[in-house]
């Protein structure tokens, strides 16, 4: 499961999907829906968050979002409620970590897309997580 702290912009297409299908995988773990994935790290932000329900509503709207700018019809009914909430800190080291691997997915995949995005000097995060300073966060599998 990756549940990117990149904006959803800069995923392609399979990245995009694969996002909106794990995190519909994430809100039905955080919601004891699923037996799956229940210890898998990334959770660990949103379940540390005061509202994680809202928190991971807020982050599938954001990928909703992105997918309905690109023209694709995802189900915003699978989301939820979605209110204004306190963001999420993520540390610049794993904004870094995650830019170099979803480089190098798109160097392999999409290189037109690799090409426009090859001159980012600092990437902007999703619009759920607000960057603090700090090394690639301890829950990642590095």
């Amino acid at each position: 499961m990756r549940l990117w702290s990149l904006h959803p912009r800069y995923l392609d297409r399979q990245g995009l999907l694969a996002l909106w299908r794990e995190a519909l995988l994430a809100k039905a773990v955080l919601g004891g829906k699923s037996q799956g994935y229940r210890q898998h790290p990334q959770l660990e932000r949103f379940r540390a968050h005061e509202a994680p329900g809202s928190a991971i509503n807020f982050y599938l709207s954001a990928i909703h979002a992105e997918a309905t700018r690109r023209g694709y019809s995802f189900d915003q009914s699978k989301i939820g409620p979605v209110t204004d909430i306190p963001p999420i800190p993520v540390t610049g080291g794993q904004i870094d970590f995650e830019w170099r691997h979803l480089m190098k997915k798109l160097a392999d995949r999409n290189e037109p897309l690799y090409r426009q995005w090859a001159g980012t000097r600092r990437a902007q995060c999703h619009p759920l997580f607000h960057r603090v300073h700090g090394a690639i966060e301890i829950w990642e599998r590095a």
